[in-house]
């Protein structure tokens, strides 16, 4: 039977809504132009947009390294499986060599590697990284796998019965539910009912606390609830902050549900705005996404050379690293 085809229909998410306020160019180009660049036939242009709008820079490839360190290390012990912490770092800091050598190669034009990876940024735009940053780099995971081996994260696991696990960072497939008609990704990196019956909703961070992370939990507990079908009074929301050594819980309760949900309808409403026509999720012309103007965000961004700023931001480059 032949998979129906993939289309690129409307949804929302929290990355989703950070790229829309940041840039709309860059929006633009990732969640529309850039459509279709898997495609042996694709355009030179649209190819290239797609694999740019993969690359990490390092700062979110460690975060990512993390976050699938952990994810294989809850999911062992979910199976009742022995995890030695050497050996998880030893794997890691294995895998990030590896991601290194393949990324500063620009192998990602040409060979598929590893889904969760396709190269870095700071690759790509030859960047003058230097050798300690890097090697700090790997640092910040070490720090940050070493802190949650040494805190009360194992045991809160490895005490939880079967039927207490809900998820462990399901992916895009699973994580998600539909909002006011809008599909909605919601990735919780660890969920689980406590000896209480309430439920908790975890997501790790490997940064320091910014604007926006709150809002992200509360989407996370509307997801489980609905999914799980908990009343969202009996769901808790924690920001556990790895490389700081902190927890931030999270209140849910009917007035952070109402705000998040304007938040929600505010975004949906903007990136609706822009579309030419909302049933086919069609944006308008590339006239309707201006550029940002703010330099700082287009040196983090993995559209510049394409988007005409690389010139600006290798000028500016001492001022906005």
């Amino acid at each position: 039977m032949a998979r129906p085809p993939i289309t690129n229909d409307f949804s929302w998410s929290k990355s989703r809504h950070e790229k829309f306020s940041e840039c709309l160019r860059a929006y633009y180009l990732y969640y529309y132009r850039s459509w279709g660049g898997w495609e042996a036939e694709a355009a030179k242009d649209v190819r290239e947009l797609y694999v740019l709008k993969k690359l990490h820079n390092r700062y979110t490839w460690a975060g990512s390294i993390v976050h699938e360190a952990l994810k294989d290390v809850l999911l062992d012990w979910r199976a009742g499986r022995d995890v030695d912490p050497a050996k998880v770092e030893a794997r890691t800091h294995k895998l990030m060599q590896d991601d290194f050598r393949h990324s500063r190669s620009k192998a990602y034009w040409t060979t598929k590697y590893r889904k969760p990876f396709t190269g870095l940024a700071e690759h790509e735009y030859a960047e003058d990284v230097p050798n300690e940053s890097w090697k700090q780099n790997f640092e910040t995971v070490r720090n940050a796998l070493t802190w949650f081996f040494q805190s009360r994260w194992p045991t809160v696991a490895k005490g939880l019965k079967p039927a207490q696990w809900l998820e462990v960072d399901a992916g895009f497939d699973f994580a998600h539910f539909v909002m006011d008609g809008v599909k909605t990704f919601a990735i919780p990196d660890f969920a689980y009912v406590d000896a209480e019956g309430s439920v908790v909703v975890v997501d790790w961070k490997t940064g320091r606390s910014r604007e926006g992370y709150d809002e992200q939990v509360l989407g996370y507990a509307l997801y489980i609830a609905q999914r799980y079908r908990y009343p969202l009074e009996k769901v808790r929301a924690s920001l556990v902050y790895l490389n700081e050594g902190l927890e931030h819980d999270v209140t849910v309760d009917p007035s952070a549900m109402d705000s998040f949900r304007q938040h929600f309808a505010r975004s949906v409403e903007g990136m609706r705005a822009l579309l030419k026509d909302p049933a086919t999720n069609t944006p308008k012309e590339p006239e309707a996404f201006p550029q940002t103007g703010n330099l700082d965000a287009c040196a983090r961004c993995v559209f510049r050379r394409p988007c005409g700023r690389e010139p600006a931001v290798a000028q500016a480059r001492p001022r906005v690293a």
